[in-house]
């Protein structure tokens, strides 16, 4: 089932933004939908991890084209600011190609986290690529305890691209 270029998530107690004056829906839009956003994403995204900007444009197009489920892109955007964002690619620079397709670039502004976001980003990125056909995502991070709150099971250590030490692997299907 599509559910349409947004994601909408309710969590009723939650209140974003300063006094009070939460908005208690959030917007988790699908980029695929909003080529708009293919730039100033993109630079968003690098901004926040460093990876070529170049490279997530590339991957950016490739979603916008709809030829293959992955990848995918998704943002939180309020008044014309992204506050949160995550993909969904084939590989998340790791030696385990057998472990696909990966969540990845998890972020929430900084001013924005403790807020419920990340989760948000989470449940709308595993609906949506349910309703594509991809059941199981994997993720590569050396946060523990974190994802488990929202399904996620530690499945193996894994050898990042280019990193001396190992890095956690999460499934959630």
């Amino acid at each position: 089932m599509d559910t349409g270029p947004f994601l909408w998530y309710n969590q009723p107690n939650h209140q974003l933004g300063k006094g009070g004056s939460g908005i208690k829906k959030e917007l988790v839009w699908k980029l695929r939908d909003h080529g708009e956003w293919a730039k100033p994403a993109a630079a968003w995204f690098h901004q926040k991890w460093g990876v070529p900007e170049e490279a997530y444009a590339q991957s950016i197009r490739a979603c916008l084209e709809r030829k293959e489920p992955v990848p995918q892109w998704y943002l939180i955007v309020k008044h014309g600011s992204i506050l949160a964002g995550a993909g969904v690619i084939e590989n998340d620079f790791h030696d385990r190609t057998d472990l696909t397709p990966n969540l990845c670039a998890l972020y929430v502004e900084e001013s924005h986290r403790g807020r419920g976001l990340a989760g948000k980003v989470l449940r709308a990125v595993c609906e949506d690529m349910s309703a594509l056909g991809i059941d199981t995502l994997y993720l590569l991070t050396d946060h523990t305890g974190f994802y488990e709150r929202y399904g996620w099971e530690f499945l193996c250590m894994v050898q990042g691209n280019g990193e001396p030490g190992v890095s956690r692997m999460y499934m959630h299907s």
